[in-house]
């Protein structure tokens, strides 16, 4: 009996992901092996589906109004095997999870973590990168972003808790510089600040009335990860603003003291994103129910 899926999924790839190359990288299959199962199917419907040559390749009419019954088929599938997967006690399979580096490392590793020794069926594979990932074009099944989401129609998101910032010091160099009590404090110090594409900015600040004020603290340092402005400070060389999540890891290790509590603004939301589906699979589910039951915890905020 002939597999009426076989070469569909990898079809649906190559029209997606722009071409054999891309989609072999998606399917971890060579690009002869993506072409081989092309042309098996192509032979089996008798019809050419991709037109291609040695540049480019682009849908035929026929490829293109194949394609879309293949997309409505394949998300049929995907919405039964979640009904059967809904009915499950346990979540089983690979979840493939992206997420800031060290906010990933101090606050979501443990949450997942504990969740696969809970559940043995449950494979996580954790990706640590504070660059921006595409979820659907790259695989994921979730995502951790911190900040403002943007809006989208294929994407959805929970709020897991609130980022609140500190400014913390080493010991020793506040030994060395005084230890600033407010804004007008800060004259003689220096910082270690974040840099974006070699620019930094100003710190934005409360002082004693409440007032928000712009502060340029002289930098002496700037670094483009906040671990490494963490540990530098630690280090005792500078001043540095930190997520209360970190600084706090570092307070209770009694390398890093908090200075100018009240005055830093800016709290920013942290999410659990996955793309939009009908029907959410167990694994998905509940590691975000695990995310928001253990995140606020790790944070401080509960």
């Amino acid at each position: 009996m002939i597999d009426k899926l076989d070469g569909v999924t990898t079809f649906v790839q190559v029209v997606e992901a722009g071409g054999f190359a891309a989609a072999a990288e998606r399917l971890d299959l060579t690009r002869s092996a993506v072409g081989k199962a092309i042309a098996r199917l192509e032979a089996r419907l008798g019809v050419r589906l991709i037109q291609r040559n040695t540049r480019n390749q682009a849908l035929t009419a026929e490829g293109l109004a194949y394609y879309e019954r293949c997309v409505r088929a394949l998300a049929e599938l995907d919405a039964g095997e979640a009904d059967l997967d809904s009915g499950r006690m346990a979540p089983s399979g690979r979840l493939r999870v992206s997420m800031p580096e060290a906010f990933g490392q101090l606050c979501v590793a443990p949450v997942l973590l504990a969740l696969t020794r809970r559940h043995p069926q449950l494979h996580v594979d954790m990706s640590f990168s504070d660059r921006y990932v595409d979820l659907i074009e790259e695989g994921f099944d979730l995502a951790i972003r911190i900040g403002t989401l943007e809006d989208s129609s294929t994407l959805a998101a929970r709020r897991l808790g609130t980022q609140y910032t500190g400014i913390g010091a080493a010991p020793d160099y506040l030994a060395r510089h005084g230890t600033p009590r407010d804004v007008d404090d800060l004259d003689g110090h220096v910082r270690i600040a974040y840099s974006h594409g070699g620019a930094t900015a100003a710190w934005t600040l409360l002082d004693a009335a409440g007032r928000s004020r712009r502060v340029d603290v002289p930098t002496q340092i700037s670094m483009d990860d906040i671990q490494a402005i963490a540990n530098a400070a630690a280090d005792g060389l500078g001043l540095a603003w930190l997520p209360s999540w970190l600084l706090a890891h570092y307070v209770r290790r009694g390398t890093l003291v908090q200075v100018l509590e009240h005055t830093t603004i800016r709290p920013q939301e942290v999410y659990a994103v996955w793309p939009q589906a009908r029907h959410l699979r167990c694994k998905t589910r509940s590691a975000i129910d695990a995310l928001a039951e253990e995140i606020p915890k790790l944070m401080g905020n509960g």
